[in-house]
């Protein structure tokens, strides 16, 4: 119930949030950290706990599957350049480069949980950075970039994590990493397999018989949540699957059910906010009544800046991007839903150990580092950056559309927007 009041009052009041850079997972996690164990103690809940585990993994199974069956689009092989080097580049460098850190800043929990920490905080959330994706100011090859970036890294992510999973508790349970490899490729098997004979068969119903559109909207909900129990059912890795399974069920119906995906959204979206919230009462209020940890800060900082913006920086290295989109994009990598279920899922699986107990310190002030200035610096950074790129001057060589501004003439003018072949910002 409490759940449902706190939605409610946002959605009443987010027009007027909206436009003080607040965001819904700002409300949420603050509503939770306040009513949790570490404020007014009147809702109990464990990272631990089966319910919110089950919550978490599903709401990131349909996000995975629906951020991968939308990817498909002429916009995605627009910026495949671009994308593409942030993702095969940027990504496992930001991974290698938030080991690093880990180990520096802790050296006494190992390499492998260290890798652990780097991969579970490497995918970035769109979400949490709306105002800048949704924002006409800025560049539609900007948003464009930013938006499939995060739609495929956290899926890319996912190997990474369940593999240094692994490792950690082969290190202190004396376990075998190599079945991380078995269920990564049964995860993938039953996805690709599960994910087409869906895509087909909707995709049949709808040539064949009237299939009413709230109808396909709900095949493309099943489909998700069907690949995702049937990888878990077969012993694999079920977020794989959910990703694997959006590719192929895309494929399958040749996109015949392209736009029936507002269901599979609208649920995952609701699903998310109830996550944001147990998060706050679960980790970030704990967290915050258990003082500040300089060490796990510093993370943090380290994190949402150098992590992430020297990779970013490294992967578009002769794609004649300006700097100023450079740092553009290297800031707006926030860490969001994915990064939450992986903490929540490795403090789960992990014995209780100083491991747990650090990256449930590190996790926590990242995200809800991100969460904070993500969510306060979109807006604003997005309308500084459009006014910054959008005054003219050098076009350097690249692939992003140029936004050709012309001078306001009056409230609400809109500016205009060209596509320059090899323009850049």
């Amino acid at each position: 119930m409490l759940l449902g009041v706190v939605v409610l009052l946002y959605a009443l009041t987010s027009s007027v949030l909206d436009r003080a850079s607040i965001t819904g997972p700002m409300v949420l996690v603050a509503v939770g950290a306040v009513l949790g164990p570490g404020g007014a103690d009147l809702l109990h809940l464990s990272v631990r706990a089966d319910s919110l585990k089950v919550l978490a993994e599903v709401s990131l199974a349909l996000i995975l599957f629906g951020d991968a069956s939308s990817l498909t689009t002429t916009g995605a092989r627009s910026q495949a350049g671009v994308t593409g080097r942030l993702l095969g580049i940027g990504l496992p460098l930001t991974i290698a480069l938030g080991t690093v850190a880990c180990h520096l800043l802790f050296p006494g929990i190992g390499w492998a949980a260290c890798a652990l920490v780097g991969s579970l905080l490497a995918p970035t959330d769109a979400a949490l950075g709306l105002a800048v994706v949704t924002n006409p100011a800025v560049p539609e090859g900007v948003r464009e970039t930013l938006s499939i970036e995060s739609g495929l890294n956290d899926g890319l992510a996912t190997p990474f994590v369940y593999f240094f999973l692994a490792l950690t508790l082969a290190e202190r349970t004396h376990g075998h990493w190599v079945h991380a490899g078995v269920d990564l490729a049964v995860g993938v098997g039953v996805g690709a397999g599960v994910g087409l004979a869906a895509g087909w068969l909707s995709a049949w119903a709808c040539r064949t018989w009237t299939v009413e559109s709230r109808a396909r909207q709900l095949a493309v909900l099943t489909s998700g949540l069907l690949c995702y129990a049937a990888a878990l059912a077969a012993g694999g890795n079920g977020f794989v699957a959910a990703y694997v399974a959006g590719f192929a069920f895309t494929l399958g119906s040749r996109g015949a059910l392209a736009h029936a995906r507002e269901l599979a959204d609208d649920a995952g979206t609701l699903s998310s906010l109830a996550v944001w919230l147990l998060f706050g009462v679960a980790a970030v209020g704990p967290v915050l009544a258990g003082g500040i940890s300089w060490a796990a800060v510093g993370y943090a900082a380290l994190s949402l800046t150098i992590v992430r913006m020297v990779p970013v920086a490294l992967a578009l290295v002769g794609t004649g991007t300006r700097a100023v989109t450079v740092a553009f994009l290297g800031w707006f990598g926030p860490r969001g839903l994915a990064s939450v279920v992986f903490l929540i899922v490795a403090t789960d699986t992990i014995p209780a150990s100083p491991v747990v107990q650090t990256l449930g310190q590190v996790g926590t002030w990242t995200i809800l580092a991100s969460v904070v200035l993500h969510g306060l610096s979109s807006r604003p950074l997005a309308t500084a950056f459009g006014r910054a790129v959008g005054s003219g001057g050098d076009v350097p060589q690249g692939r992003f559309t140029v936004a050709r501004r012309r001078p306001a003439v009056g409230p609400g003018a809109a500016g205009t927007a060209q596509t320059v072949p090899g323009g850049s910002q």
